[in-house]
């Protein structure tokens, strides 16, 4: 089965159910100040889940586009991808347990085919929190799952949530397939890391909110939000041992193997650069074609983005990929993406152009490297490279271990590897940390102060396209309790003239106490009346349309406060470039007293 096949298998079955088929997101979450990129299917519909009424009703499905980087590192292995599609269906206080388990087994067994025999489910085992979860269970054995198949897991195998600190949250149901590999003990189970059971599915049923002293409270919407990664199912359908040799990969590293006239498969060292290249391009292109254009830099998403791209030079250089190489990788994820994903299409001159203008850059960073290690050579007492250097090698100037070792082996140097892991698995408490201090407030983070903060976002947007240019658009936003961050396309900085009319404007749509008012719409029907949204070529039927006094007219979500009177005095406080032609505007509501 390919791709095309899988994507609309799922949406038609889920929509025959009558689930509305929405169009996924961007890969850059809006107003979310927890997470770089949109790393699940329901993400972007936290609002919803919440308790936001969803334009296009209770029960919608979709193929998200997603990007999760804490595994980087592992990438090049059978299962590991920056870049995936997740399928997802959601009931938002609509249908429960039965009809999601029961569906879900319908659509594996009798549309994917996988035969029952095959499957084996976990459910929730119950602790403080939440009871055992036989309901579940005894759904599954009515849809003709045996009891010995199915395993009751803790909460860290078996409970979604809640993605911050306080939230939605509850139980889930996970389904994999049985490999047939013999169990690795008597207490072998999908908990095992043995690669006996294989996760294809995974059903939450969100019914419980997390307060923030900890307790339970029960939600006023139970939500159902499933998931089906796109690459891991396809591989699991046809057999193949690694997500490298699906439909979703084959042409690039065919491609690759036209490159560099080596041959995917030959020897591990070209099989695993062949893989990074070909997955880390693909989240390159995917990036820089997103709805809000994100381009390499030194911080937060453009940062990532210049890792993934200079990685792949690295591993380029194993397999001697001539100069311009990875743009050709680029172009056949474009044709291979653009009646998928248009944006892919529509931006694939700047993919090209920035994904050049990067290589560029670090081919010079390179040879600064080349030049650090010789300096560092001539230094050393005796033969031996410290961890500490070589993982300055690698953190400063891109170099991994592999060839730091191999430029050292060939002038007859040790390098100290082990002493370069401990300085690189402390790196990564570090990044871990700051991760985790990342998401403190959560993703349902609608706190008054957010609120007022998000509103206050429209009114500035209004003022930039009214006072500087009415070509700008959004490329980012970012709000915290303390203040609002947002990022624009403009190739010069805003002059203190345009900052304090800016203000001005801002302000005087506060003081004018106008109501903001939400109106349900057709895409068509909202540019008829002039309203802006970041992707108002990708909603669905209707959106929500959110109106203040005559000052701003936006497609958005929420949350948004009743009336601009609450928001205080609007300041400007940083204005500064975010990336190539993108500026960012840090700001805050300040309130007497």
């Amino acid at each position: 089965m390919d791709s095309v096949t899988l994507r609309s298998l799922y949406l038609n079955f889920f929509k025959d159910r009558g689930h509305a088929v929405i169009q996924g997101a961007s890969l850059i979450p809006e107003n979310d100040p927890t997470v770089l990129f949109t790393t699940a299917g329901m993400h972007p519909l936290v609002p919803y889940l919440c308790g936001e009424k969803h334009p296009q009703g209770t029960r919608l499905t979709d193929v998200q586009k997603c990007v999760r980087t804490g595994d980087i590192d592992e990438v090049g292995d059978n299962t590991h991808c920056t870049f995936f599609e997740m399928l997802g269906n959601w009931s938002l206080g609509d249908y429960f347990k039965k009809e999601a388990i029961s569906w879900s087994y319908e659509f594996l067994t009798e549309v994917l085919k996988i035969d029952p025999n095959r499957l084996a489910v976990s459910v929730f085992g119950g602790d403080e929190t939440a009871p055992r979860d036989e309901e579940a269970a005894s759904i599954w054995k009515k849809c003709g799952i045996a009891a010995d198949r199915i395993f009751y897991l803790p909460k860290k195998n078996n409970w979604w949530g809640p993605a911050g600190q306080t939230g939605p949250c509850g139980t889930d149901t996970e389904m994999f397939i049985d490999t047939g590999k013999p169990k690795c003990s008597d207490e072998c189970s999908p908990a095992c890391d043995c690669g006996k059971y294989i996760e294809i599915w995974n059903d939450v049923f969100m019914q419980y909110n997390k307060q923030a002293d900890g307790s339970f409270a029960p939600l006023a919407q139970k939500n159902v939000d499933t998931g089906m990664g796109l690459e891991r199912t396809l591989c699991i359908l046809n057999g193949y041992k690694s997500v490298y040799e699906t439909d979703l990969f084959r042409n690039a590293i065919v491609k690759l193997e036209e490159l560099s006239s080596k041959k995917y498969g030959e020897t591990e060292e070209t099989t695993k650069a062949m893989r990074i290249i070909a997955d880390h391009i693909r989240t390159s292109t995917m990036l820089l074609g997103d709805q809000k254009g994100v381009t390499p830099s030194n911080v937060d998403q453009g940062y990532v983005l210049r890792r993934l791209i200079r990685r792949s030079v690295r591993f380029g250089r194993l397999i001697e990929l001539p100069e311009g190489a990875l743009s050709e990788v680029a172009k056949v994820y474009i044709e291979q993406y653009k009646d998928i994903y248009p944006e892919i299409n529509e931006n694939a001159e700047k993919i090209i152009t920035e994904l050049e203008k990067e290589v560029a850059r670090f081919s010079s960073v390179l040879q600064q490297g080349l030049k650090e290690f010789e300096k560092v050579i001539s230094y050393l007492p005796v033969k031996r490279l410290s961890g500490k250097t070589a993982f300055k090698l690698y953190d400063t100037y891109g170099f991994p271990i592999e060839m730091t070792v191999e430029l050292a082996k060939e002038i007859g140097y040790e390098v100290d590897v082990e002493g370069y892991k401990k300085a690189f698995e402390e790196h990564q408490q570090k990044s871990h940390a700051g991760a985790e201090q990342r998401f403190k407030g959560g993703l349902q983070d609608n706190t008054v102060e957010v609120t007022r903060l998000h509103t206050a976002t429209h009114l500035m947007n209004a003022a930039l396209r009214t006072i500087v240019d009415e070509n700008i658009r959004q490329k980012g936003s970012n709000i915290t309790a303390e203040r609002l961050r947002f990022d624009f396309n403009l190739d010069r900085p805003l002059t203190p003239e345009e900052i304090k009319k800016i203000e001005d404007y801002v302000n005087g749509a506060i003081q004018a106490k106008a109501d903001v008012v939400c109106r349900e719409m057709t895409v068509a029907e909202a540019k008829a009346m002039g309203a802006i949204g970041v992707f108002d070529s990708k909603y669905g039927e209707k959106v929500k349309v959110y109106s203040i006094g005559d000052y701003s007219t936006e497609i958005c979500g929420g949350p948004h406060a009743a009336n601009t009177g609450e928001l205080g005095t609007f300041r400007i406080v940083k204005e500064q470039s975010s990336s190539a032609g993108v500026r960012r505007i840090k700001a805050v509501l300040e309130y007497k007293g």
